[in-house]
């Protein structure tokens, strides 16, 4: 379980809020957040725009790897790009710790559609966490 101050801090992520993203749950290790797509998120050929998809699922990478409180910083995203998706897809991302190393830590995020559940992309990411907290109030993290 997260504290309430580290939760509030990870829900003011000013992308997620420009993108209208809504970060819906973020627990150790985890987080779930959740998009409906607009028509200003289409590229050229109609579909969403991959960079869209891609920026769903690093805002629940972000969330998941702070969770402990830890400052983290991405070392590597690979993702693969599933299927194409349309206006009114309402998305949900979900990321998901696989393994805690003493300095790294390595996540898989899946990007699914909400009401027909079919896999949009999939997404491997690691981190290299500092010895700081996230929140300033708080000590440095040992």
């Amino acid at each position: 379980m997260i504290s309430a101050d580290l939760a509030v801090h990870l829900r003011q992520d000013a992308y997620a809020h420009w993108l209208g993203a809504t970060i819906e749950a973020i627990e150790s290790g985890y987080s779930r957040v959740s998009l409906v797509v607009t028509e200003d998120m289409l590229n050229f050929h109609g579909t969403t725009h991959g960079g869209i998809i891609f920026g769903l699922g690093d805002i629940a990478f972000a969330a998941a790897s702070h969770s402990h409180g830890t400052t983290a910083v991405a070392l590597n995203v690979r993702i693969n790009f599933l299927r194409a998706t349309q206006v009114g897809d309402h998305w949900v991302a979900e990321a998901r710790e696989v393994h805690l190393g003493g300095a790294t830590a390595l996540y898989e995020i899946t990007v699914t559609e909400k009401n027909r559940d079919p896999l949009i992309a999939k997404s491997q990411a690691m981190v290299y966490r500092k010895r700081e907290s996230i929140l300033a109030s708080e000590s440095t993290v040992p």
